[in-house]
């Protein structure tokens, strides 16, 4: 029997020719040693196995009922305009009465404060609209302007075609009356541009 460096050699050449066995005297390797080290970049970094997205720590609320549209009064809606309006009801309210009781007592003393009276009501008319002129978007804007400008326009050709009718046997038009006429066809006007805009954009 020879020995050699790590294995053992067993029994002798036969006959036949066939090299003898040759039995290892290391410790067989392991089936866990021959596959490679899992690391926790191995999966990543594999270009043949497909990776996944981890799972989130919070997914979050749990989802609910869609919330309604937010509804809006018609007060908040339309504040300046009813505002405006009830202020040029005002100014016409105290205009036809100032114009009553001076007519019926024209050499009264306190006839001028009478007179004056319908300015208030003007005045707050004014400072509504200017109000809501600076709220205004630029369509809005640009509405407004339209309406403004179409009204101041109706306006002087009502007035001034009244003036011709004057003087066939028309009865005389206070000039008070002006303010009034053209706060009413700025208001149609607005309504009409509105819509206007509101058709254009539907399309």
């Amino acid at each position: 029997m020879a020995r050699t460096a790590g294995s053992t050699l067993t029994g002798s050449q036969p006959a036949s020719g066939k090299l003898p066995e040759v039995v290892s005297t290391q410790p067989a390797p392991s089936e866990t040693a021959s596959q490679p080290l899992e690391t926790p970049f191995a999966d990543a970094a594999s270009p043949f196995r497909r990776t996944e997205a981890p799972l989130p720590v919070f997914a979050g609320p749990p989802p609910q009922a869609p919330l309604p549209p937010a509804t809006h009064s018609s007060w908040v809606t339309y504040r300046a305009q009813i505002n405006f309006g009830l202020a040029m009801l005002a100014y016409l309210m105290v205009l036809v009465g100032a114009i009553t009781l001076i007519q019926a007592n024209p050499d009264a003393e306190w006839r001028y404060y009478i007179a004056a009276l319908p300015v208030v009501p003007a005045l707050i008319a004014l400072v509504v609209f200017v109000r809501a002129l600076t709220r205004l978007d630029d369509l809005q804007a640009r509405i407004q302007l339209l309406a403004f400008g179409s009204s101041l326009g109706a306006t002087a050709l009502l007035t001034f075609g009244y003036a011709f009718f004057e003087g066939v046997g028309m009865p005389h038009l206070p000039p008070a009356y002006v303010l009034p006429v053209m706060a009413i066809l700025w208001g149609v006007a607005t309504t009409f541009f509105n819509w206007r805009y509101k058709w254009r954009y539907r399309r």
